[in-house]
């Protein structure tokens, strides 16, 4: 039976259409031409699977490089800490010319739609508005692609600071 043939069988019985008979070395082929498309595509599956553990330890490796920026930003730095954070400068520029991109939210401004992943609402007396007060885990993006969902903690305006400016 061929492709077509197995085609009509999705058809109610009036409906199905006697496969045409054609005549031609390109029709004859067909069948061939069509096994080996379906070769070449089934080895995507296991490459794929490949790209996700390859992305993972991306985003993983990307990640423990911004936090040792970060923590080498919050701290002294000694002759030990710069020769280390010009490491960690190399690091990142090499990761950045491959395409990956490190993306810190702090300080932005949050909405509902963002795409990042709250882990904690906080109450602040002083904020006005949803802020992202502090990012745990960066988004990271390898050539335009996320690969990693960046995890945040918004610090939300506390309920007397809504009533007061609701007053106003």
């Amino acid at each position: 039976m061929t492709w077509l043939g197995v085609r009509q069988w999705r058809q109610h019985k009036a409906f199905r259409i006697e496969a045409p008979r054609w005549s031609g070395v390109e029709y004859d082929d067909l069948d061939r031409y069509l096994a080996e498309l379906a070769q070449t595509l089934q080895p995507a599956a296991p490459a794929a699977a490949d790209d996700d553990a390859a992305d993972a330890a991306l985003a993983e490796a990307a990640t423990n490089l911004w936090r040792a920026q970060r923590k080498l930003a919050q701290g002294k730095q000694e002759t030990q800490g710069r020769q280390a954070a010009r490491y960690l400068r190399t690091c990142a520029e090499a990761l950045a010319e491959a395409g990956l991109t490190v993306q810190d939210h702090d300080g932005e401004p949050f909405h509902a739609g963002r795409s990042v992943e709250v882990l904690v609402y906080s109450e602040d007396p002083d904020a006005t508005a949803e802020t992202i007060l502090e990012t745990v885990r960066p988004a990271v993006y390898h050539h335009d692609r996320r690969i990693q969902t960046a995890q945040v903690i918004v610090a939300v305006p506390t309920a007397s600071t809504d009533l007061k400016d609701s007053h106003a």
